[in-house]
């Protein structure tokens, strides 16, 4: 297997993990940060700007993981490089818009 197809496994789980809080903050009404927001990825955008967003991160996300290579559910390299992606986008969208929506604590006491 080619390395190239498993970092197009990576930015697939990327962005699908990605499209996640745009896809539910939009069809539950709610403003929420996006790259088209002011200051960008800190302002808010508007619920319907969400939802474009976040099916624009599906497509890219399944074109990455369904059209390139073989993807194999059962293939342990796939499911890491695409695991590996989702956990990293998760973990600094934990941190870097917790401190927008409250989920961050800088002293915990």
């Amino acid at each position: 297997m080619s390395w190239l197809f498993l970092l197009a496994y990576f930015l697939g789980g990327f962005f699908l993990a990605n499209a996640v809080p745009h896809v539910v903050s939009g069809m539950m009404g709610r403003r929420f940060q996006s790259p088209f927001a002011k200051p960008p990825g800190e302002g808010l955008s508007s619920s319907s700007v969400n939802v474009l967003w976040g099916f624009f991160n599906i497509v890219i996300g399944y074109l990455l993981v369904c059209r390139v290579g073989d993807f194999q559910l059962r293939d342990t390299a796939d499911i890491l490089a695409l695991g590996a992606g989702a956990f990293l986008i998760s973990l600094f969208s934990a941190r870097h818009f917790g401190r927008f929506n409250g989920g961050h604590v800088t002293n915990p006491s």
